[in-house]
């Protein structure tokens, strides 16, 4: 009996191969690994139009022959029959999506360039219409020197056209393949680009402008700029369109306050509402504005189709620290939160760059900083502008994200060359439309994230401060002693102070790191309640956190306390995912050990730097 002859589907991801690969044999399919790999095989048998059997395989998607994942080197392997016991596929059916025709035509030349019989189904045609692009395959088939086949796969239109060309395939002119050779990774992309222009038949203002758009966002020289204007912009809106709602929920606050007590006689239940509830939850609360705007400018970028972009121009950065562009958006995920950027990690296939990009995770400045770093901000940094439109307080919280993402990048750097040694991978992504974002859509996002916060308010920072008000208030001080050093708190507080003094760190910080390993956000309502068990008088109590500590703290332990939340791992929860990522607690100890290590060098460094300068 004769072998079967063989076809391959082979192209970019999300190019609609699975969608053809259905449309072309049915039910006829199996699924199995290939031969001591564990990546799905998906083979399926099909009839060409002359009657002639096939058996047909959809292959991983892959950018290049050169691999850079397992899936991509099951691919290469398939293609160039390096399987034992099989041989290459006679046919390559190479597919492409019409919609982003120029980044899929890379890989096609390479393919074409084998010399073997081959088709291209331009896939997804209803999809680049809908867009604005109208191609002309008869266009695009003389430049490539193969057959071109417009299809919808998952409408089967061009289904039985693919099958006939299919059929003929092999009685295929290779001379006519002229202007697809051999060519370098460069050389391709610049065919490819040339070839996409020339098989436009008709595009609309919109799309033009959209490719215009990306010439200069996507600029090696002026996306970055543009970049990290636009993120200082947000750091600016942060303060300055937050103050009022901030404003407003303080005074709501210090009604409640006033309520209480005015309403519960003087006692220990009253100053465990007032003190360990409405202060030190209060003073977490009152950040919510903030972290609703910064959110409202992230949830707009996504929408819009520039986060993606984003991620390409920083995908330089990465890689010149030997860290795969993959492990940007964990990354970019970890600015809301490290658990789930660590979490994101599962889809890099190269170990030694997972491990990096979880280590490094917690240096990004999650939204758990953003109060720690707002109340201080707002304590010690007059609320003047230093330019038009550019205010100081904006400008130093941009300062602090930048230090944890320069961190990031340093620390990586080190990393690659030490305890994570490896090469860098490659890093290709498809770049989605631009859009307007849906007013409905940036709504739900910004309620489902306020009501994480207030939900994370109303757990773990309730619990942790009602505990430490427990272990603040007992045993009572004595006349003349202070209750924050006297109570159960304040001695564990004491012992730690010795540690952290050399620092510039007094006993109030001292005590609120401890409570801080469980939320960073609870350091703020730590001090908030620390002070207002040591007040003299109940409007003492009620004071606002940020007065008190611009009366108690020099502007030098305000800065090393900056310094210390830009790397200090205060979060136990990210600590434990990363122990689950990593199967084992060596990596999250190693990771717990090296932060600490460096938030208390940078403190050090900041505050004996601002104590030489007078501050």
């Amino acid at each position: 009996m004769s072998r079967l002859r063989t076809a391959a589907l082979v192209g970019n991801p999300n190019s609609g191969k699975s969608a053809l690969f259905n449309a072309l044999t049915g039910a006829r399919q199996k699924i199995a690994n290939y031969p001591g790999v564990t990546v799905e095989r998906k083979s399926g048998r099909m009839l060409l139009p002359s009657g002639e059997p096939v058996e047909l395989v959809d292959l991983p998607g892959s950018y290049a022959l050169d691999a850079a994942s397992p899936d991509e080197e099951v691919t290469r392997r398939v293609v160039m029959g390096d399987f034992p016991g099989e041989t290459a596929p006679e046919t390559l059916v190479i597919v492409v999506d019409a919609a982003n025709l120029e980044q899929h035509l890379v890989f096609a030349q390479e393919l074409i360039a084998l010399g073997r019989p081959t088709v291209v189904a331009l896939n997804m045609v209803d999809m680049a219409e809908r867009d604005g692009l109208a191609l002309d395959a008869d266009a695009l088939a003389a430049a490539l020197g193969v057959p071109v086949v417009p299809t919808v796969a998952v409408r089967r239109r061009g289904i039985e056209a693919l099958g006939e060309a299919m059929d003929v395939a092999e009685q295929q002119d290779l001379s006519q393949r002229h202007l697809v050779r051999d060519l370098t990774l460069p050389e391709r992309r610049l065919a490819a680009r040339n070839i996409a222009k020339g098989a436009i038949l008709a595009e609309t203002a919109q799309r033009r402008w959209h490719a215009h758009l990306d010439k200069v966002l996507l600029h090696p020289w002026l996306g970055p700029p543009i970049l990290f204007a636009l993120l200082f912009v947000i750091f600016q809106a942060v303060f300055a369109w937050a103050t009022p709602f901030a404003d407003a929920i303080e005074a709501a606050i210090a009604a409640l306050i006033a309520l209480v007590e005015g309403t519960l006689p003087a006692g220990i239940v009253r100053d465990f509402v007032t003190q360990g509830v409405l202060t030190g939850v209060g003073s977490v609360v009152v950040f919510l504005p903030q972290i609703v705007i910064l959110f409202a400018f992230i949830l707009a970028m996504e929408q819009t189709g520039y986060m993606a972009r984003a991620a390409f121009i920083m995908d330089r950065l990465m890689a010149s620290v030997g860290l795969s562009g993959r492990s940007f958006i964990p990354l970019l995920s970890s600015f809301a939160c490290a658990i789930p950027g660590i979490m994101a990690t599962r889809a890099i296939a190269d170990p030694k760059d997972r491990l990096t990009t979880i280590l490094i995770a917690p240096l990004m400045t999650c939204s758990a900083r953003l109060p720690v770093y707002a109340v201080i901000i707002g304590a010690f940094i007059p609320a003047t502008t230093v330019g038009p439109g550019v205010g100081l307080q904006g400008l130093v919280l941009f300062a602090l994200y930048f230090a944890g993402i320069v961190g990031a990048v340093l620390a990586a750097l080190v990393l690659r060359r030490t305890a994570t040694k490896g090469a860098a991978s490659g890093f290709i992504m498809e770049l989605p439309r631009y859009q307007m974002p849906l007013l409905r859509d940036l709504a739900i996002g910004l309620w489902q994230r306020a009501w994480v916060f207030l939900r994370r308010a109303g757990t773990i920072i309730f619990t942790v401060t009602v505990v430490l008000w427990v272990l603040l208030s007992f045993p009572q001080a004595g006349p003349g002693e202070r209750q924050s050093e006297v109570s159960v708190a304040g001695r564990i507080a004491s012992g730690l102070e010795v540690v952290v003094e050399p620092i510039g760190f007094n006993h109030e910080i001292a005590l609120s790191l401890i409570p801080a390993m469980a939320a960073r956000e609870v350091a703020v309502s730590a001090l908030a309640t620390t002070y207002a068990v040591d007040a003299a008088d109940e409007d003492e109590a009620a004071a606002a956190l940020g007065p008190r500590l611009a009366g108690d703290w020099s502007l030098a332990t305000a800065l090393a306390f900056l310094a210390w939340f830009v790397f200090a791992p205060q979060c136990l929860s990210t600590i434990a995912v990363a122990r689950r990522e990593t199967n084992g607690w060596k990596w999250p100890l190693f990771m717990v050990a090296y932060l600490f290590a460096l938030a208390y060098i940078f403190a050090g460094i900041t505050y004996w730097s601002a104590v030489a300068l007078g501050f």
